[in-house]
């Protein structure tokens, strides 16, 4: 009886080691680092090498069938722990692997449409070096007997680069897109360098997508086009203006968009949808150098903005497109106590030609407590035709300084433009920003095959009022009147697309301008101005 209870006790003591020393074995490499499995393992060895000395001893005195079990239990128990041994060691080797070369390491370069790119095998990390060249060159064909009141009788013609913007964008961790650019060139003359965009978006919120940074924000159908993309040399005047009171290149901002489709129909009648909203800062810089550079104000812009679009679509054949915007402005920049003004808003822009940096349009600088501008927008296109629009209403609330005080100045301003591919291919419409990109060509530029890229014809008429309560010829302004001129302008295009990274460009306008001085002397003019450009962009 005794016999027994020991033997039974023996095998009931090793079975509930072995049990417990492989669960622990199992618990400690999922949660233990590698040191301490290392010592736990080397501990365990030592229990059951303890354990066989005993079994040894309970052996000398007599064998039997229980005596064989316990002991192939334990040999059993020993090849699991050399097995785990093994596993640890291999998980350790794996671990220092992994932390030398992460997943998708492997860095693969490419040059698609002539863009050096390079991205991991994973996709979850990629940069592309970006560019934007625009060598501009032309003539203003200006009247000679100009009245001695207009200072601006000879507009300064010859060549420019428009814009020279080098950079990086990419992904990080696959979620995150990237924008670094610089900016060397300028309107009128080249920048010495300057940040023009620094931006991150997060994209994992589908449909919606997060952007931070300094960057241009989605404002206006012709604001929100590429500039290597429009159907003309420069955007239309009131939308130039419009984009500069709280979006516009380089501002810094924190914006929320969104786009996807809605409905659709055994026709294949849809309709895209596209919002975005952005509260906005300050302009990083407007140049370099000590001239030119922004004045950093005692209190920066803040501003709301805001852009709705619907775009029905039937197939490839049509598409439309209508959307609305708008722009208030919390608080205008503060230059200061000893400033007047102190809170200045000023509407202003270039004859939509940058070969010369003069603004013939200019509300010059209102004291304000507030600036509000509202855009409507529309354009339809039909195969390789197609037409927009814009209408913008632009309003300044004046700062309330003493008991007269002058009415809030309203101005507006308008466009109208079409565009036809002569070689068939379509505008391609960008549903993520609303907007019309450049034709994706159905052949480059190849005169061995007999291909000559695409061609394209464009005309736009804009006119912009900047005159409030401006009066009449030969007369002295009235309380509040504000004389920034009107401006019309007419221009046809011609761009001729070799391959998706060049193009060449040629524009011809008629610009008048009606304004008349503090004294009510006219200072307008009307004059003709040709332009071409080359401009290569990956």
């Amino acid at each position: 009886m005794g016999t027994s209870l020991k033997r039974g006790g023996a095998a009931w003591l090793s079975a509930s080691l072995a049990g417990v020393l492989l669960a622990s074995v199992s618990t400690t490499a999922l949660a233990a680092p590698a040191s301490a499995n290392d010592a736990k393992l080397q501990a365990m060895q030592q229990q059951l090498d303890a354990m066989r000395a005993k079994l040894d001893a309970m052996a000398q005195g007599q064998q039997n069938s229980q005596l064989t079990a316990m002991q192939q239990q334990l040999d059993a128990m020993a090849a699991q722990i050399a097995d785990m041994k093994s596993t640890q060691e291999t998980a350790t080797t794996d671990i220092a692997t992994l932390k030398q070369a992460p997943p998708g390491a492997t860095v693969t370069p490419s040059l698609p449409n002539g863009r050096p790119s390079f991205a991991t095998a994973d996709g979850r990390f990629t940069a592309n070096i970006k560019a934007i060249l625009m060598l501009d060159a032309g003539k203003y064909f200006q009247k000679d007997n100009l009245p001695a009141a207009v200072t601006n009788r000879d507009l300064n013609e010859g060549a420019n680069f428009r814009r020279a913007r080098i950079g990086l964008d990419g992904k990080l961790f696959r979620d995150f897109d990237y924008s670094f650019i610089y900016e060397f060139g300028g309107s009128g003359q080249e920048d010495p360098g300057r940040l023009y965009e620094a931006a991150i978006t997060y994209t994992a919120l589908k449909p919606f997508r997060i952007k931070v940074g300094a960057f241009e924000p989605n404002i206006g159908l012709a604001a929100a086009v590429s500039t290597s993309q429009m159907p003309l040399m420069e955007r239309p005047a009131p939308a130039e203006i419009a984009r500069s009171v709280a979006a516009g290149d380089s501002r810094v901002a924190a914006q929320v968009s969104g786009n996807g489709v809605l409905g659709g129909s055994d026709e294949g009648i849809a309709t895209r949808w596209f919002f975005s909203t952005a509260y906005t800062g300050n302009i990083i810089a407007t140049g370099s150098s000590a001239a030119s550079a922004t004045v950093q104000p005692f209190d920066e812009q803040t501003a709301w903005i805001g852009r709705v679009a619907f775009a029905p679509y039937g197939g490839t054949t049509w598409l439309a497109h209508l959307g609305a915007n708008y722009q208030y402005v919390i608080q205008p920049n503060d230059a200061g106590a000893s400033a007047n003004p102190r809170y200045a808003a000023q509407l202003r822009d270039r004859p939509e030609l940058r070969l010369d940096g003069t603004r013939l349009i200019d509300t010059g600088a209102i004291d304000a407590s507030h600036v509000a501008v509202l855009g409507l927008e529309g354009a339809f296109q039909y195969g390789p035709a197609m037409i927009e629009g814009e209408w913008f209403k632009y309003k300044i609330d004046r700062r309330i300084t003493t008991a007269a005080v002058p009415p809030d100045p309203r101005f507006s301003g308008w466009y109208v433009m079409g565009s036809w591919v002569l070689t068939g291919e379509p505008r391609v419409y960008n549903p993520a920003e609303a907007r019309f990109d450049a034709p994706k060509l159905n052949y480059n530029f190849n005169p061995e095959a007999g291909t000559w890229g695409a061609f394209e014809v464009a005309a736009r008429y804009s006119m912009t009022d900047l005159n409030y309560r401006e009066g009449n010829l030969g007369t002295a302004p009235v309380l509040g009147a504000v004389r920034g001129g009107e401006q019309k302008i007419w221009t046809v295009g011609l761009n001729w697309y070799l391959n998706p990274s060049m193009r060449l460009m040629l524009d011809w306008q008629h610009v008048d301008v009606d304004r008349l001085n503090a004294a009510g002397v006219q200072v307008g003019q009307t004059y003709n101005a040709l332009a071409a450009r080359g401009q290569v962009n990956f």
